[in-house]
């Protein structure tokens, strides 16, 4: 992705940002006020989407930025638990060497020092699963351990141990 900015004298400044192909246009006028425009591609005319006053795009940019709310990854939760120990959330991703593999089988524990304490699978919780409980692709695994276990674990997980 880049960003172009180029002066406007008179107006104040453009800045064009590349998206997948198409251009986002943004005219900040020395007043303050910004017009957003859209461009399929930089031969093409631009469409105008909208226009903030000042005031209004500071507060849509801090969201933006992420000063407001900051987003959790979906397949990654944390939970410190007295002592110290995680409670984390991980998927099995399609291609996982975990996929097919028993708890056991896989060695888990061994490897990496976290216990699976539950899987989320299909809507249904499967609580305290065995060692002989086989991990499927889209399985979201709750896991304990310490943070190095958790990252051994992710690594395992990823087939980069």
């Amino acid at each position: 992705m880049t960003v172009e900015e180029s002066d406007l004298p008179g107006v104040g400044k453009k800045h064009v940002v590349e998206l997948d192909g198409e251009e986002l246009v943004i005219i900040t006028h020395n007043t303050g006020r910004r017009e957003v425009f859209k461009r399929p591609d930089a031969e093409t005319d631009s469409e105008k989407l909208f226009e903030l006053s000042d005031a209004l795009a500071r507060t849509v940019g801090t969201i933006l930025e992420g000063a407001y709310f900051q987003p959790v990854e979906a397949e990654k939760r944390q939970t410190t638990l007295p002592g110290g120990i995680l409670l984390e959330w991980y998927e099995v991703q399609p291609g996982s060497p975990l996929a097919g593999e028993t708890i056991a089988g896989a060695h888990i524990g061994r490897k990496t020092g976290v216990n699976v304490v539950a899987i989320e699978r299909s809507g249904q919780t499967v609580d305290s699963p065995g060692p002989d409980t086989e991990l499927q692709e889209g399985d979201t695994l709750v896991v304990t351990g310490t943070n190095e276990e958790c990252d051994a674990f992710e690594q395992l997980l990823a087939g980069e141990e």
